[in-house]
């Protein structure tokens, strides 16, 4: 019997290099912000959003939709980048917790 190409494959990796090769999308919440869907609509081009946010508030950070951490805004350069800096409680997130 012989066996297909993909499962001799994936049997002759180790199961490290099939984790790293998941991909997780990344995101950061820097704020929230409730509209009426009516004042949503008339929003245009160049609209402001406010959030419940100010610039020394932690941000969320999540991966595939699920927050995992909390972090601090760092400007490098004219980069943006995120510092960890704890774990993130789901159920604050959940609630809306700044």
């Amino acid at each position: 019997m012989q066996q297909s190409p993909v499962q001799s494959q994936s049997a002759s990796e180790s199961p490290v290099s099939q984790i790293e090769a998941v991909d997780v999308e990344i995101s950061v919440v820097l704020g929230r912000s409730v509209l009426p869907m009516s004042q949503l609509l008339r929003m245009g081009r160049g609209a402001v959003i406010p959030l419940d946010a100010s610039q020394t508030d932690e941000v969320w950070i999540l991966a595939n939709n699920h927050p995992v951490a909390r972090g601090e805004i760092e400007i490098r350069e004219d980069r943006i980048a995120i510092t960890v800096t704890r774990p993130a409680d789901v159920y604050d997130f959940m609630a809306g917790a700044a």
